[in-house]
């Protein structure tokens, strides 16, 4: 069991038990990384974005082509640069973690890596990764996933957001709209995590 910190209540304290606890550990697959680059900003980036930030890392959080609003909320999380998936950043990233499903993002990402850099991919599932050029990966670019975390890393993150204010925003929806909450979700027409509930809103 890993206690959660009592400034949290049930409906926000949800996204940290699944979004937060992949998140933190593709965080620490990233190494000592500074410029470090997330791939869609939802559950987990909204979070992980704060925990790095706090930890004196610099953000470059990529959203969706066109996604203003999404830019918008990094930037208020503490991002230093918000662009679209198909942009390059102002400076070439240490490391980059690709939440989205999204397996065209893989060689994107490498593209804007610096050399020994790594990209993490931090979903349970991806969508097939394309045929890219060998030199995106040369020069000891490294490519990795994330299957599940540890208990030192549940302990790691909850003593952290105990000791910081990492929030959590949320947009919760009854049991029977699970469907209509996925489809949101697939869509980007949330920020933040989305949750579901068997209590009344």
């Amino acid at each position: 069991c890993l206690p959660l910190p009592p400034s949290y209540d049930s409906a926000h304290a949800a996204p940290l038990l699944c979004a937060g606890l992949i998140g933190f550990r593709s965080l620490r697959m990233c190494g000592e990384a500074r410029r470090l680059g997330f791939y869609g900003f939802g559950a987990a980036a909204h979070i992980i974005t704060q925990v790095a930030t706090a930890q004196g890392r610099q953000v470059y959080a990529f959203t969706r082509p066109g996604d203003d609003r999404g830019r918008q909320f990094a930037r208020r999380l503490g991002a230093v640069w918000a662009g679209g998936s198909d942009e390059r950043p102002p400076v070439e990233l240490e490391a980059a973690i690709i939440f989205a499903p999204a397996g065209h993002l893989v060689p994107q990402a490498l593209r804007v890596l610096e050399k020994g850099g790594v990209v993490v991919c931090a979903g349970i599932y991806m969508s097939d990764i394309p045929a890219f050029p060998y030199e995106l990966l040369w020069g000891e670019r490294r490519i990795c996933s994330v299957a599940n975390l540890t208990r030192e890393d549940g302990r790691e993150f909850f003593d952290f957001i105990s000791r910081h204010a990492v929030e959590t925003d949320i947009t919760a929806y009854p049991l029977a709209a699970a469907n209509e909450a996925l489809d949101d979700v697939r869509r980007g027409r949330i920020k933040g995590a989305a949750i579901l509930t068997n209590r009344p809103l």
